[in-house]
């Protein structure tokens, strides 16, 4: 035996003496999350409106790209077609991706003043139920913002919810709505509506980042003059969650946590409700790539996710 070869096992004697020290990323993934991950197609929406890619190959790259096995859909990105939901359902199905949901943001204020509008809306948010139960998926979003008298909102929101939940009733699925600006970003007043539709399938869908009241989607970087207490907020909804939950990420400082929201305090509260069902990634950030966006919002919710395990 060389003295090279004596030298390398003796080497290798020494390194089996020595403890295993597994990484601290596979101890996290290897410890199971009480929540599912899903993958908004929002996180995608720059990508989409430049043609850079479709809503057909979403699935695929949900996949493939990220590693995540549920979606999100946003109907202004989807064809309310049979032909093209019947390919959306097969590339689904052969990718082993569950459609999760659809975000209804065209279909009609079901808050308007006029009762006619709120009734077309109910019609055209029904429609977009029977493309979801096509799909596959559990649960229509939907959207409650108006800048009139929150009083006066709320009882059109809860009339208009019940409608819509009643219809939905037969089809299986889910109304969930969203804080999503004005009196919607208040929490209370959003638990406040679940509260007076009280069906079983009528829920909210709290938003980690959708609080600034003053702005019109209630979702913004830049600072907000009129910020609900966001922690606040998601613990006034979740006890109505139905639909999910969605992870909103703006940027990440250098030890990859959220630059404006405590992932670590948001997912405490979200266990602490007993919810366990999907937390989607959506990722808006302006400052990095969407793609990379989706990865550290990922990485991040493992994270802080597996530390509650």
């Amino acid at each position: 035996m060389n003295t090279t070869r004596r030298h390398f096992l003796a080497q290798l004697g020494t390194l089996a003496t020595l403890p295993l020290i597994p990484a601290i990323d596979s101890l996290a993934a290897a410890k199971p999350l009480f929540f599912k991950i899903s993958l908004a197609q929002w996180s995608l929406h720059r990508a989409l409106f430049k043609k850079e890619t479709t809503t057909l190959d979403f699935p695929t790259r949900a996949r493939r790209d990220f590693g995540i096995t549920a979606v999100e859909y946003v109907d202004q990105f989807v064809k309310n077609e049979p032909a093209y939901l019947k390919e959306l359902l097969k590339r689904s199905h052969d990718e082993g991706v569950v459609n999760h949901l659809i975000m209804i943001d065209t279909a009609g204020s079901l808050v308007d003043a006029d009762a006619a509008k709120r009734a077309d809306a109910i019609t055209r948010h029904y429609a977009w139920a029977e493309a979801a139960k096509f799909l596959g998926c559990k649960t229509i979003r939907v959207n409650l913002q108006s800048k009139d008298a929150a009083d006066e909102v709320r009882k059109r929101a809860i009339e208009s919810m019940g409608r819509l939940a009643e219809r939905l009733q037969p089809l299986g699925i889910n109304v969930v709505a969203e804080n999503h600006g004005g009196h919607s970003s208040d929490g209370s007043w959003m638990a406040s509506v679940a509260k007076g539709v009280g069906k079983p399938n009528c829920g909210l869908l709290p938003d980690f980042g959708n609080f600034c009241q003053s702005h019109d989607w209630g979702s913004s970087e830049k600072p907000c003059d009129q910020l609900y207490d966001r922690y606040k907020g998601v613990t006034e909804m979740l006890p109505y969650a139905k639909g999910g939950v969605s992870a909103k990420s703006y940027g990440f400082n250098a030890q990859g946590q959220e630059t404006k929201i405590d992932y670590g305090r948001m997912l405490k509260l979200v266990k602490a409700s007993g919810f366990t069902g999907y937390i989607g990634v959506e990722f808006e950030g302006e400052s990095l790539a969407e793609e990379e966006g989706i990865r550290r919002t990922k990485a991040l919710l493992e994270q802080e996710g597996s530390r509650l395990a």
